[in-house]
Parts: structure tokens; C-alpha cells; sequence
């Protein structure tokens, strides 16, 4: 018996304690990540960027307002990956500006989704694929069974898993891992707040420098009226016509 005593009294071991996440810690699990391309962030990431296979959501005020400025780093290099599928997306994705961005026009695949079953389902079965790059879903009205549904869909892949959600829904329930509210900052700042991680709560936002995409990729050109606004450059409208008519 004493013999027993001494055995369970005894300190664990470093392998044993390599598993343990200490809630006053960020989580050092062996967690496949994508770096997000923000320093700051990915410092604030456990395993120090974007998990792979698991969802993150990101909530805004506005859909299509921030979600491209945030993720066009990591989307970058994960269509190098795989294809990037957009599931029920608010604006249509510039091609011209996202292939001088380094993303492909035919790593792009947009699905038309309009009910939140039809987009819920058309998710899933992107992540079935298992070359995909990276899922973008825009979910304004989904229940907490029903991500955890997706949530269980992305842990067969290696893919990023976004779904972006309106801000108000930080007052429910999530199975998500990671989830994140963005809104407008500073000048051409993000202003990033972390609802939820697997280390310590953050109260501060964090303030990520995200420009416009589109002035760095393009030239300024004037803009007929006939044109639709699209997802990468439809904020720097205004910039643009300023410049133009300098």
C-alpha cells in the first residue's frame, strides 16, 4: 500500500504533462495551424495561427465588411493548397484583384446557397473534398447542434473552416474552438476582439494593420456605373474615386 501511495504522489512526468493545457495558458496541443499573416494575432493564436481542420468563427456587424482583410493572408497560401470554396457569400470575390493577390481565378469556387439548410449542407459537403484550401460560409442563421455538425466535418480535412456570423450571435452558444468579432478600427485597422480560445481570456481588443487590398494590387481606374461592387473592393470605393480624380 505504501508502495501505491508513493507511486500516485509521485510528479508527473514532462511527457505526461505535454498534453495538459493549463486554462492561464494558450494551448501548445499538436495542432496543425496556418499562420494567419498577422504577427500580432498569431501570436494571440494557439500553436500560433489558424487551426486546421476545426472551426473558427468570426463575427461582424456586417457581413463582407472585414472578413477578406482578415483572412487574404492566410488565404493566400492556403489556395496554394487547394481550391478556396465560398458557401452563400453576401458580394462576389473581385478575380482580377484576387489573382494579382497571388490567388487563382480556378481556385476559386463560389456555391450559391440561399436557406441555411442548403448552405449547412452544401459546407459539409465541401469538406468531404479533401484538397480544398480553405471553406468560407456565411451562416446569419444557424443553430449550436448544427455547427457542431460542421465542426465534426472539418476534423476529416486539413482545410481552413470559416464561418462568418453575425455579431450578436457572441451571445451563444458555440462548439467552435476559436471565435473572433472584428470591426473597424483606427485608419485602415482592425479592431479584433477574441471571444473565445483555448488559453487565457483577453480583454483588450487587439489592433491588427489590415489595408485595403485592392489599392496595393491595382492601379486606380475609373469605375462605370454599370459595375457590381464586389467583396475585396467594394470598401475602397471612395478611396478610389478620390485618387482618380486627383
Amino acid at each position: 500500500m505504501a508502495a501505491v501511495l508513493r507511486s500516485l504522489q509521485a510528479p508527473p512526468s514532462p511527457d505526461e504533462l505535454a498534453g495538459v493545457w493549463r486554462a492561464d495558458q494558450l494551448a501548445r496541443t499538436p495542432q496543425a495551424v496556418l499562420p494567419s499573416g498577422h504577427a500580432a494575432l498569431d501570436a494571440e493564436l494557439p500553436g500560433g495561427g489558424w487551426p486546421l481542420g476545426q472551426l473558427t468563427e468570426i463575427l461582424q456587424a456586417q457581413s463582407g465588411q472585414h472578413e477578406w482583410r482578415l483572412l487574404l493572408p492566410a488565404l493566400q497560401a492556403a489556395a496554394q493548397r487547394g481550391p478556396l470554396v465560398l458557401v452563400g457569400a453576401p458580394h462576389l470575390p473581385h478575380l482580377p484583384v484576387l489573382a494579382a493577390l497571388g490567388i487563382a481565378p480556378d481556385r476559386v469556387l463560389r456555391i450559391e446557397a440561399r436557406t441555411p439548410a442548403e448552405r449547412l449542407w452544401a459546407a459539409e459537403q465541401a469538406l468531404r473534398c479533401k484538397d480544398i484550401g480553405a471553406l468560407l460560409a456565411w451562416l446569419p442563421q444557424v443553430r449550436s447542434e448544427q455547427l457542431r455538425r460542421l465542426q465534426l466535418s472539418g476534423n476529416t480535412s486539413q482545410a481552413l473552416v470559416f464561418a462568418m456570423r453575425p455579431l450578436d450571435a457572441q451571445r451563444e452558444s458555440s462548439p467552435a474552438p476559436l471565435r473572433l468579432a472584428v470591426q473597424c478600427g483606427e485608419g485602415t485597422q482592425l479592431a479584433l476582439q477574441l471571444l473565445k480560445r483555448r488559453g487565457p481570456p483577453r480583454d483588450q481588443p487587439l489592433a491588427l494593420d489590415a489595408p485595403l487590398p485592392v489599392l496595393a494590387a491595382l492601379k486606380p481606374v475609373r469605375r462605370r456605373t454599370t459595375e457590381t461592387d464586389h467583396a475585396v473592393d467594394r470598401p475602397a470605393r471612395a478611396r478610389i474615386r478620390q485618387l482618380t480624380a486627383a
